[in-house]
């Protein structure tokens, strides 16, 4: 007899014969009938059913009686299996109730004698008054609402739970199974289960059951194991969602139990020797070793070294060219290179290399093949604040602000953009710092050598005063600045001067290369001085002569 679980209420006795004999629609009785089709109603999707006890016919809905497809499996005249229930007079039918109380008899029969505290997995397909309607491998079977365990307000129809089967009675079609047994055997179990798989080797190989981005859950023997992200392989942090997937069949070693979480704590690296006690035994900084490219990112790229040791190849140490984009441009996933070993640090786990290191410093070369004064065409790359960076061939040579142009305001930022190509000539080449400086100013004549071809040293000029400074003065003449110090300035004379006013100096100092002009006033007014000295001597020198021719006459 198959019995309606929904007004099932185990909340106040026990009387399971009495509890069951509940049944939907206010029904008294219910049992299994062979009924017969005398009508098909295609129409109405109904066909009329007659029980042999019935005095009147039952109404059966043809949704029960069609295949997947949709056509009906029985036709006027056949005689069916139906669950019957209700009034004698018109009782109400079920085709697919008689097909689970089938089932349910089956599973009852399968089960025998052997199912006290059997530890099954059945879902929750609804609620009702007294507990919950389970589905058990296409049985119904119930649990009541005080051995569900499950927190109030906590959505559970559609999942899954572990429950175990408490009563079984082939009388009544029934099974009853309990959460909270459930949870009393399986402490019971696990706690057998852990002490016996602490002890000797502790590896075991169990099933993923779920990945998350810090680990991996596994089941082993009922007993829920977690592989942190950090023991899954040797190299490092590894992500689980690529290497792994939920039923994956994983060998794993135990490292210990949680009591609070009640889960193990696995480690898969832990099956293989460490491989950093193999690097630190093999290989030393400087070394050449064959790698194999195995991830590529913006920052750089990552080698195996085959023995579940990865390297960092940072993209500065790819090419010497320090206008590389991106490390794609050089490299490919699986491509097979040289590099050497830059850094080994074993604690941290950390291995870096170099492919730069393999190939010609360009540097070298350059300084081979030019010198100090050559004049070369490059192509600007980077401006910043202090200049700007130029390349030339296959190295970058800094052209600074105040050798762009012979006009000390001008800055790179001005006249300059990313990409222009310029002529520059070589300043200096360092060799110990590897740095070359640049000018675009050398590649015409200074201010000053122009200057030079018009004026020369000891030469009187007179120009109008246009900047004064707290170490000077600066007085244009030509077109160029000449700068007057203080020393060179009478102290009574620097306290009157003022922008525009005309100064007469006399120049001492004329530097082409480094396109500075020097005069002074002081030097003027001593020069002036001797001059005069020098007039008044030669006067007197007259006089002298003219008083010795008389005084012989005489």
């Amino acid at each position: 007899m198959r019995v309606n679980l929904d007004n099932m209420d185990f909340g106040e006795e026990e009387n399971f014969a009495q509890l069951l004999d509940a049944r939907e629609r206010n029904a008294t009785s219910g049992s299994l009938q062979i009924g017969k089709i005398i009508q098909i109603d295609q129409d109405r999707d109904l066909a009329m059913i007659a029980l042999p006890y019935s005095k009147s016919e039952s109404i059966l809905s043809l949704s029960e009686i069609r295949d997947t497809d949709g056509n009906l499996l029985f036709n006027v005249g056949d005689e069916i299996e139906l669950y019957a229930s209700g009034s004698d007079n018109r009782p109400y039918v079920s085709y697919t109730r008689a097909q689970r109380n089938k089932k349910i008899k089956q599973k009852i029969e399968e089960l025998a004698g052997d199912f006290q505290d059997k530890i099954i997995e059945a879902k929750v397909l609804k609620k009702n008054k007294g507990g919950y309607v389970m589905d058990y491998d296409g049985v119904d079977v119930f649990l009541p609402r005080r051995d569900s365990a499950f927190k109030e307000g906590v959505k559970v129809e559609g999942k899954t739970y572990k429950v175990a089967i408490t009563h079984v009675d082939p009388q009544e079609n029934t099974i009853i199974v309990s959460r909270k047994r459930f949870f009393d055997i399986d402490k019971v179990i696990k706690k057998e289960v852990v002490a016996k798989m602490l002890s000797g080797d502790r590896i075991y190989e169990g099933v993923v059951k779920k990945i998350a981005p810090f680990g991996i859950f596994m089941d082993i023997d009922n007993v829920e194991g977690l592989v942190h992200y950090t023991e899954i392989s040797h190299r490092g942090v590894a992500n689980p969602q690529k290497g792994f997937k939920i039923g994956d069949q994983i060998k794993v070693k135990i490292l210990g139990y949680d009591e609070q979480k009640h889960r193990f704590s696995l480690s898969v690296k832990a099956l293989s020797e460490d491989p950093w006690k193999e690097v630190e035994k093999e290989l030393e900084v400087g070394y050449t070793i064959k790698v194999t490219v195995s991830n590529i990112e913006e920052y750089g790229a990552f080698v195996d070294l085959g023995n579940d040791i990865e390297g960092f190849l940072h993209i500065s140490e790819i090419s010497w060219d320090k206008n590389i984009k991106h490390p794609s441009d050089y490299l490919k996933v699986d491509q097979e290179i040289d590099v050497e070993i830059i850094e080994i640090d074993s604690k941290n786990r950390r291995l870096r290399v170099s492919l730069k290191k393999l190939t010609h410093k360009p540097f070298v070369a350059f300084a081979k093949d030019h010198k100090e004064g050559d004049i070369l065409r490059g192509k600007v790359v980077t401006i910043t604040d202090f200049g700007a960076f130029v390349n030339i061939g296959a190295v970058d040579g800094l052209l600074h602000n105040e050798d762009i142009s012979w006009d000390r305001g001008i800055k790179a930022r001005d006249v300059l953009r990313v990409g222009d190509e310029v002529d520059v000539k070589i300043l200096k080449i360092d060799v110990q710092s590897e740095r070359i400086s640049l000018s675009q100013k050398l590649l015409s004549d200074s201010p000053a050598a122009m200057f030079a071809k018009m004026h020369h040293t000891d030469e009187i000029v007179q120009g109008m005063l246009s900047e004064i400074k707290d170490f000077g003065i600066f007085v244009k003449i030509d077109g160029s600045e000449v700068l007057i110090k203080n020393e060179d300035i009478p102290h009574e004379m620097k306290e009157t001067l003022k922008v525009g006013d005309n100064v007469q100096c006399v120049i001492f100092a004329i530097d082409e290369k480094s396109n500075r002009i020097r005069a002074s006033i002081k030097r003027l007014q001593k020069q002036q001085e001797k001059e005069t000295l020098r007039a008044f001597n030669q006067a007197s020198e007259q006089r002298m002569t003219l008083g010795d021719k008389i005084k012989d006459q005489m």
